[in-house]
């Protein structure tokens, strides 16, 4: 066993000998033929790149492909960061758009709040909402403006755009809202141009349902709601909304002020009303005496 292994060991190195020989031989003359510069060895090398190169193309197919996919997938790395990159700049822009829009809603609140022309009786106070204290039960809002201020209990509050509700609770610094959606509120309004009458009812929902309406037949979805200060609950004339048909086929009003942003209020200073003690007040001034009517008719004889 020994003597076979040896003798296979000297077979096979003198063959290995040979090989390296020959491969070291065969690229000196390669290298020496490319390097040679005559008119022979040019011909020799064209006959040999016209003779192998043209049958070489069905082993750089491969090749060629790998490379096409190689640029395919660094094309596919590019395009997707550029696409992540504008989800990311679409994102943003959604960001920027939500606060332009909220800006601009705020704007529009603040033009409307010094636009509005009402009583001139009627002075306001604007405060900032602090609080929503919104629930199943209970729908109301805090203001950071109270009885410092002059604030008193069942004066009406509006957003610039419509009526919101009304001033229950006055603390030191601050007050509470009861909005129009509360079920504790109740409020008479005037439906025009038919001019009935009827009491809006708050019932925790964004459409509160007018009740107690005259004449049900001439009003329509779409006319306008106003206040219509009956029993000195708000000043009259005051937008509250547009009338609507809900899906209970009741009458209801979908509201003028906008609830889902509250961010300012203008509480209305409700002046008492001047006491009319005798009915011809109402109708004409008292009557002058004779001397005083006397003396008038001198004076303009004179």
């Amino acid at each position: 066993m020994a003597r076979d292994r040896g003798n296979g060991e000297d077979y096979t190195r003198p063959v290995r000998r040979i090989l390296v020989g020959g491969l070291v031989a065969l690229m000196i003359g390669l290298f020496l033929l490319w390097r040679i510069d005559s008119p022979r060895a040019e011909r020799f090398r064209a006959m040999l790149v016209d003779r192998f190169v043209p049958s070489m193309d069905w082993a750089l197919v491969p090749v060629t492909n790998a490379l096409d996919m190689v640029e395919g997938f660094q094309s596919y790395s590019r395009i997707y960061e550029q696409n992540q990159e504008l989800r990311r700049e679409l994102q943003q822009m959604r960001a920027w758009r939500e606060a332009a829009l909220q800006l601009e809603q705020e704007n529009a609140k603040l033009l409307d709040l010094n636009k509005v022309r009402l009583d001139p009786a009627l002075t306001f106070v604007t405060g900032v909402v602090l609080a929503d204290s919104g629930s199943p039960f209970r729908q109301s809002v805090l203001l950071n403006v109270g009885s410092r201020d002059g604030i008193r209990d069942g004066w009406a509050t509006t957003d610039g755009l419509g009526l919101v509700g009304r001033i229950s609770g006055v603390g030191q610094t601050t007050s509470r809202v009861i909005l129009l959606t509360d079920p504790g509120s109740r409020i008479p309004v005037t439906i025009q141009p038919s001019g009935q009458r009827g009491i809006l009812a708050g019932d925790n929902s964004a459409l509160p349902p007018v009740d107690f309406i005259d004449d049900v037949e001439v009003v329509r979805p779409g006319d306008r709601v106003v206040s219509s200060g009956d029993g000195g609950v708000f000043p009259a004339g005051l937008l509250v909304g547009q009338l609507v048909a809900g899906p209970d086929q009741r009458l209801r009003v979908r509201l003028a002020a906008d609830y889902e942003r509250l961010e300012f209020l203008r509480v209305l200073r409700a002046s008492p009303a001047e006491p009319i003690l005798e009915p011809g007040g109402l109708v004409s001034p008292e009557p002058q005496k004779p001397s005083v009517i006397a003396a008038d008719r001198e004076a303009g004889d004179g």
